[in-house]
C-alpha cells in the first residue's frame, strides 16, 4: 500500500512507504510528539514540531510532509491544523511510532534523555494517591480528598484525552531543555 487519500486531503501512509520515501529523500518526516518524547526516541531523519506549538511554520505543502506521533492521534490533530490553514493535502504515518517499531525499522534512542511524560505522570499521580491514603489513614481522613481528586483527574484525562498534569510536567525545565537540545 502506498497511501490512501481521504476526502479532506489527509493521506494515510503505511510505515513501509514512509521508510522508502524518507530514505529516498522524497518526504519530510515530522514528529509531532512533545520534545521529551522526541529526545528519548525518534525515527532517524525526522524533525521535531511538537503538537503543543504546532503551526506548520518552516514547512511548505510542496515538500511532501508526512506527520507522525506515538500512535496517530496527535498527528491527525496536526494534519487538521495544516488542512484548516489551506494545505491541499497532508500525509500521516498510520500507526505512528508504534507501527514503525513493530515493523522493526531503526530508531535513535538517547539513554540520557528524561523519562517519558507518561511515566512522569504515573509517578506523580501514584505518589499523590499514596500520600493522600497514608495521611488519610494516619493523620486526618480529610487527606483522602487528595487521593479522590487525583483519581477524578485521571478519569477526566481518560474521558477527554487531555492530561493537564502531563502538560504541566512538559513545561518543567529539564523536559523543555531535553527537547530543545535535539531540535
Amino acid at each position: 500500500m502506498e497511501s490512501i487519500q481521504t476526502k479532506t486531503g489527509l493521506q494515510n501512509w503505511d510505515v513501509a512507504t514512509v521508510r522508502e520515501r524518507l530514505t529516498a529523500g522524497e518526504i519530510v518526516l515530522v514528529d509531532v510528539r512533545e520534545p521529551v518524547e522526541y529526545a528519548g526516541e525518534r525515527i532517524p531523519g525526522a524533525i521535531s514540531r511538537p503538537l503543543s506549538q504546532f503551526s506548520g511554520e518552516g514547512l511548505s505543502p510542496g515538500q511532501g510532509v508526512v506527520l507522525y506521533c506515538q500512535s496517530g492521534r496527535r498527528s491527525q490533530q496536526a494534519a487538521q491544523r495544516l488542512l484548516a490553514a489551506g494545505w491541499p493535502e497532508v500525509g500521516q504515518m498510520d500507526g505512528g511510532m508504534i507501527a514503525w517499531k513493530r515493523a522493526g525499522y531503526p530508531v535513535v534512542r538517547d539513554p540520557k534523555a528524561p523519562i517519558s511524560l507518561f511515566r512522569q505522570v504515573q509517578i506523580v499521580a501514584g505518589s499523590l494517591v499514596l500520600l493522600g491514603t497514608v495521611l488519610g489513614a494516619t493523620v486526618s481522613p480529610w487527606f483522602l480528598l487528595l487521593s479522590g481528586l487525583v483519581g477524578a483527574g485521571l478519569v477526566f484525562a481518560g474521558v477527554t484525552n487531555t492530561c493537564a498534569m502531563g502538560m504541566l510536567l512538559a513545561q518543567l525545565p529539564y523536559n523543555r531543555r531535553a527537547g530543545q537540545s535535539w531540535q
